[in-house]
């Protein structure tokens, strides 16, 4: 029987493996503390620090193998329980994560800690209702703890209880006036008027925080939308762009790595290549939602989902992971497209049902309603003959307004300048239009405009393609009961409404250098 190390060859084994992942080594990290574990068996550490590394090469199957491992060594570590639940999800076992995070929140009850991170996990299996019960408990036992009483507000948003989580988020706001988050989505959650608004407390913290100071991003979101609510156009747009300003220079997106990759997938998903697409089926499948974000993709979906035959998944990441498994370890942009054309399409489309139909229901259909999907719908095309595809398309000005007023909480790098914004908008055109040229007939295009004027009919329309009958709940979306985890939660409750349309006029001045920008990389505008 080999000897286990001691303990300071156990510290000195994790200062190493530490050392290279500091200094950027990822690969030689991860072989360094395989080496560890493979020596030192009994070394929770080594586990626990190997499975965070592998997660971050993409080598989940790994990463639930040696998460397995952990969990028969400490089946009561809650860090362990936690760990293995995270790779079952990114493993598409979203059931087994599901029973492990009951048995979990079962033993945590008492511990509000646990239960946030619980419910972090529930939240990412699109289990809504669970991640709202483990932020209610831990409120219920630490009711003035403000990080709890702003997670049970955001489950509640999703869930569609605006009423009380404006209520929450007020008590966020009188317990800690620094929770700058609150005042934004409190903002969010409805139209606001002369009657009854934010924006003298709003102006009032922003003028303590001043410029470049920690809040300023979310307090002139905040004012932007409550004054946009107001028809105080000019003075929403110069917090809009001050807001947005700022959080563009906090990050070090530059938007030609997106272009580039968005060039090469239309270089290597060529014509030659998506003849090889197997013929179309008729059978019951995933239907894809995509396009930009704020283009009416959930409403779509809303719609859709109101079918008695259908299942919304919302926005899940399960194709994406379902490629980083078959592609297997780290890869930058462009070499993860490359290798995507040589792998075993068919294994894909199975990885991927198997792990979509992981999050349960019975129903025949299921949506996959994440926008950025149009990236990968040539990959869609060779995987998954049974799919159905719509694409969701806007007027520009209006697409590209309604994306730079938005505070996205995570993606959408490009949303911050005006000029990233118009040259990520022509490079997903141009790959649009490649799509339809390689793809004919393959997926429907919906106009955002003719979908809100027109809607039993286009309605009538998404239900054919999707090769369901007609029902009349999908006219009455506004009461569909089910979760909606995106920025469009509070408008999704409400009837189709017009009110959108044409907006970016209201802004037509300030939002000239973006209209000039789109023309010059070949977007027609409307006169």
């Amino acid at each position: 029987m080999p000897t286990q190390p001691t303990a300071d060859a156990r510290s000195s084994a994790k200062r190493k493996v530490l050392s290279l992942l500091k200094s950027k080594r990822l690969e030689e990290a991860e072989e360094r503390c395989a080496q560890w574990v493979s020596e030192d068996t009994d070394s929770l550490d080594a586990l626990m620090l190997h499975i965070d590394i592998l997660k971050r090469q993409g080598r989940f199957d790994l990463m639930l193998q040696q998460a397995k491992r952990a969990y028969q060594l400490k089946p009561q570590n809650p860090g362990v329980c936690l760990q293995t639940a995270e790779a079952y999800i990114y493993c598409g076992q979203v059931n087994s994560a599901l029973k492990l995070l009951q048995s979990l929140e079962e033993s945590a009850n008492r511990n509000p800690e646990l239960l946030q991170q619980v419910a972090g996990l529930y939240t990412h299996c699109a289990a809504h209702q669970q991640a709202a019960r483990c932020h209610r408990q831990a409120v219920n036992i630490n009711p003035k703890h403000t990080p709890y009483l702003y997670n049970l507000a955001a489950s509640l948003i999703a869930l569609g209880d605006m009423e009380e989580a404006e209520q929450l988020l007020t008590d966020v706001i009188r317990h800690n006036p620094r929770d700058y988050d609150a005042y934004q989505n409190r903002s969010t959650l409805k139209k606001q008027n002369t009657e009854k608004n934010h924006i003298e407390e709003l102006e009032r913290q922003l003028q303590q925080v001043g410029s470049n100071g920690n809040g300023e991003v979310q307090l002139c979101y905040a004012l932007a939308k409550e004054l946009e609510d107001m028809e105080d156009y000019q003075k929403s747009f110069h917090y809009l762009q001050r807001g947005a300003s700022r959080r563009r220079s906090l990050m070090k997106y530059q938007v030609e790595s997106d272009l580039s990759a968005i060039t090469t997938i239309q270089e290597t998903f060529s014509e030659k290549l998506l003849q090889q697409a197997p013929p179309i089926s008729d059978e019951n499948g995933p239907i894809f939602i995509l396009g930009l974000p704020r283009s009416g993709t959930t409403l779509v979906d809303r719609i859709i989902s109101s079918h008695s035959q259908v299942q919304s998944l919302g926005e899940i990441n399960d194709f994406a992971f379902s490629l980083i498994r078959g592609i297997g370890g780290s890869l930058n942009k462009q070499e993860m497209i490359k290798a995507a054309a040589n792998i075993d399409f068919s294994k894909l489309g199975d990885t991927y049902l198997n792990s979509a139909r992981s999050y349960g229901g019975s129903e025949p259909c299921f949506i996959d309603k994440t926008p950025l999907n149009f990236l990968y719908l040539g990959l869609i095309r060779l995987a998954l003959p049974q799919a159905r595809v719509i694409h969701l398309r806007r007027n520009p000005m209006d697409s590209c307004y309604a994306m730079y007023k938005t505070l996205f909480r995570m993606g959408y790098p490009f949303s911050y300048h005006l000029e990233d914004l118009a040259r990520y908008y022509s490079a997903y055109h141009q790959l649009m239009a490649h799509w339809r040229e390689t793809l004919p007939g393959y997926f429907l295009d919906v106009d955002y405009e003719e979908l809100v004027q027109k809607p039993e009919e286009v309605s009538r329309k998404l239900i054919t393609h999707c090769g369901l009958e007609w029902q009349d709940s999908c006219l009455q979306f506004h009461k569909n009961k089910s979760p909606a985890a995106t920025a469009s939660a509070a408008q999704v409750r409400q009837p189709v409404y017009t009110s959108s349309l044409q907006r970016w006029r209201c802004y037509e001045q300030q939002l000239a250098p973006l209209a000039e920008s789109l023309q010059k990389h070949g977007i027609k505008l409307e006169p």
